[in-house]
């Protein structure tokens, strides 16, 4: 008896994190700072009992978080990099999750305002603010630049400036700059520091923009809390968190919308 009180005890001093009940998410700055998982987590730590301890980056940084051990879940939006991330047996069970859009922003339009390619075909040789950092934003302009026919490293030290910084750092420095770049719509809409930026294109099915949620795979790195993560894994994909997804505003304005859907075309 006095054994189990002076246990008791003892567990009643320990810090309340030596006692808690969580997983760390290795997830997006566009996730993070627009508020998104302010929203989610508590709701899922209240039907749950666990907590979600988010490391917010880029795409590429978060999914070798997650290849290192150094994550429960991983959420990015980057398909072609989540299959590889599954395919190398880093993780499993991954899932759609929720998608928007990325829109690319600027002092005035380009291009076609609906032709993402074409838009980009014409941004050569304007000033244009690159993220450079492996994140699913940076990977999806390279794509687009790439279907343009352009090198945007040719312009380097003249038009094409990296940041090698997340979304928020790089939209402040186009702002500064009268500058183009690409964002997500999450960030964009989060955004308060636009000054002279504005839509310069938007719409097209080549900026849909699809987040995918997985499992670091538990036998590859044992200490993984599976039952937990995927816990997380299916609260977030069922109708609860798809209501919740699909409740979030930024300024009255939806920015997720949960997967599996048929995404619509956006201005």
């Amino acid at each position: 008896m006095v054994r189990g009180l002076l246990l008791a005890a003892a567990l009643a001093a320990l810090p309340a994190a030596a006692q808690e009940r969580f997983i760390t998410l290795s997830s997006t700055t566009s996730t993070e700072q627009s508020g998104l998982f302010g929203e989610l987590l508590p709701k899922f730590r209240a039907a749950s009992g666990i907590a979600v301890r988010v490391v917010a980056v880029g795409t590429g940084q978060a999914l070798r978080l997650g290849e290192r051990g150094d994550a429960d879940v991983v959420l990015v939006h980057d398909e072609a990099s989540e299959l590889a991330f599954v395919a190398a047996g880093f993780g499993i069970e991954r899932k759609p999750a929720m998608y928007n859009d990325f829109v690319l922003v600027g002092p005035t339009p380009v291009g076609s305002p609906r032709d993402a390619v074409a838009s980009f075909r014409d941004l050569a040789g304007r000033p244009f603010v690159s993220r450079g950092d492996d994140s699913g934003t940076h990977k999806a302009e390279l794509r687009l630049w790439q279907a343009a026919g352009i090198d945007p490293k040719s312009g380097t030290g003249r038009w094409y400036r990296e940041t090698g910084s997340g979304m928020g750092a790089t939209l402040n420095m186009a702002a500064a700059l009268d500058a183009y770049t690409l964002a997500d719509r999450a960030s964009w809409a989060s955004f308060g520091n636009r000054r002279g930026l504005t839509i310069a294109s938007a719409g097209d099915p080549k900026l849909f923009n699809p987040y995918g949620v997985m499992l670091v795979n538990p036998v590859r790195h044992p200490h993984v809390k599976a039952a937990e993560g995927r816990a997380f894994i299916a609260w977030l994909t069922g109708a609860e968190g798809r209501a919740a997804i699909a409740a979030f505003r930024v300024g009255g304005q939806q920015i997720f919308f949960p997967l599996p859907a048929a995404p619509a075309p956006r201005s």
